[in-house]
């Protein structure tokens, strides 16, 4: 909640004012006393101390003639009591009409860093804290409505916020009129089925029995479909081992997401700390934030409109995995697309130019890795998860799945939410096949442990989204002033020790991934 203090301390001012018939710095003016009207002696002493304070700082004038001159005579009857009015000392104007329209208008548009010099558009005059009014139905909040990262200069007042036309920009909507609809939208949104409620409640109803039909609001192109198709089994015996490990210390996987994971935050803290993250990492005002229930991922980090845009769920938004959360999407995804903006092979054209292989699986891999990398006991079980329902969802209908993962998963929901992301693109689930996307975050995580002693990951970060096997040859190419290094990894000593905790907590063999990626 945004305060303005002014405001506050103007109701605090009436309300010590209640009960008082006069203005306490007014004369006191009285009628000559009466038997019917006698005051006690202590209210007669208070009152003379009153008449010797100074009005407004000025020193109090007691010669007799000027007191006559104040009280009435008895003759003339009693005066009118002058209006009461608030002493000037406490004239109070709210801090949002101190600051005149001069200061307000030469005050510099603060601009994110891709959207910087002279053909940048003005942002309109809008705050950004109102709910989404898209087709998406997102709440959208932008993080820099609080006043951080500011020269005192430019610094607004405490309890005040900044004015809309320093925030990203956001294409006002006019009335009337329908938003504008993407023509592809996100490809993690365009697969959820438009169904899905209807769907899950029929499954359930059936003992878990039931094929799933799923229905699409844009269905995705074959080839989108036909590239995503194959599970690999590649790293399958390290992803049982890794949830084997969890197991094994935890008993059961909803023990160790309560014990790990903490309680699902509020809304309320959610903001709290994305946008204390959002301070750490130096990027207050760059990031539109999206809380929302619809999410088959956790989070994900897309570009609208060249606005950097973090959507979080709500479902997944837990006390102790929330800055994790952080490090993937802002710390690694939109750091990283910061500093590839920089770079000659920023566009398709110039990766082609350059020979570039593809960011995927290192850009993903490294996102995970720092989504466990501060925790105390860093377990992979989510990538490893995936994983491994992705690779039997290659030979399974949904049913069959939902079944087979129960010795990892006993919570029906979770199980749920596993199976649909793996058979996420298709209508009838009753057919085998999977959506293979989700392998990448297992199989980056184990590419970049094994050779998590050679890698440069400064400059890994540095060259944008490139794979980790371009570093050496990038390197002479790269444009590093104004690069963004993430705060967790500016010292590189203690980053690698973060990463052999995470190898021996897993209980992952290093000559077995020699072996597998030699």
């Amino acid at each position: 909640m945004v305060l303005d203090s002014g405001g506050v301390f103007m109701d605090q001012v009436e309300v010590e004012s209640v009960g008082s018939s006069r203005d306490p710095l007014e004369p006191d003016v009285r009628a000559p006393r009466t038997a019917a009207t006698s005051r006690p002696p202590a209210k007669q002493s208070n009152v003379a101390k009153k008449e010797k304070v100074s009005h407004n700082g000025l020193p109090a004038q007691t010669n007799s003639s000027q007191v006559a001159q104040r009280r009435p005579s008895s003759s003339s009857g009693a005066m009118p009591r002058p209006p009461l009015r608030r002493p000037l000392s406490l004239e109070i104007t709210p801090q949002r009409l101190r600051r005149s329209q001069e200061q307000m208008a030469d005050r510099r548009v603060v601009q994110p860093p891709w959207r910087s010099g002279s053909a940048a558009p003005s942002p309109p005059a809008r705050s950004l804290t109102s709910p989404s009014l898209g087709a998406g139905g997102w709440m959208r909040r932008s993080e820099s409505t609080c006043s951080v990262n500011y020269s005192p200069g430019l610094r607004v007042g405490r309890g005040q916020m900044r004015p809309a036309t320093s925030l990203p920009h956001i294409a006002k909507r006019e009335v009337g009129r329908k938003p504008a609809v993407p023509s592809r939208p996100c490809l993690l949104v365009a697969l959820r089925p438009l169904n899905l409620e209807q769907e899950k409640q029929t499954f359930f109803q059936s003992d878990y029995k039931y094929e799933p039909q799923f229905e699409y609001a844009q269905p995705e192109p074959r080839s989108v479909l036909e590239k995503y198709q194959e599970g690999s089994g590649l790293f399958l015996e390290q992803a049982v081992g890794i949830m084997e490990c969890v197991l094994k210390k935890f008993g059961s996987y909803e023990n160790f997401e309560e014990v790990t994971g903490g309680s699902i935050l509020p809304k309320c803290q959610v903001w709290a700390a994305v946008r204390k993250y959002l301070q750490k990492e130096g990027c207050v005002g760059e990031v539109v934030v999206r809380l929302s229930d619809e999410l088959l991922s956790q989070a994900v980090m897309v570009v609208e409109s060249c606005r950097p845009t973090l959507t979080i769920n709500l479902a997944g938004a837990r006390q102790h995995w929330l800055e994790g959360m952080l490090r993937h999407e802002i710390g690694t995804h939109y750091l990283r697309g910061v500093n590839n903006n920089l770079q000659p092979w920023s566009t398709a054209e110039g990766r082609k130019q350059f020979g570039l292989k593809p960011a995927n699986p290192t850009e993903e891999g490294l996102a995970s890795l720092h989504s466990v990398l501060l925790r105390k006991q860093p377990y992979l079980w989510r990538a490893a998860l995936l994983y491994y329902t992705v690779y039997h969802a290659t030979s399974m209908s949904f049913s069959r799945l939902f079944g087979h993962i129960a010795r990892f998963v006993q919570d029906p929901d979770v199980r749920w939410e596993y199976c649909l992301r793996a058979k996420r693109g298709q209508t009838d689930t009753s057919q085998q096949g999977c959506f293979s996307k989700d392998q990448v975050y297992l199989d980056g995580i184990l590419r970049i442990l094994r050779y998590r002693r050679t890698i440069d990951f400064k400059m890994l970060t540095s060259l944008g989204k490139v794979s980790f096997e371009d570093v050496e040859t990038l390197r002479p190419l790269a444009v590093l002033p104004r690069t963004r290094i993430p705060h967790f990894m500016r010292d590189q000593e203690r980053y690698l020790q973060h990463l052999h905790h995470i190898v021996a907590v897993n209980d992952l063999d290093d000559a077995a991934l020699q072996h597998l990626l030699p």
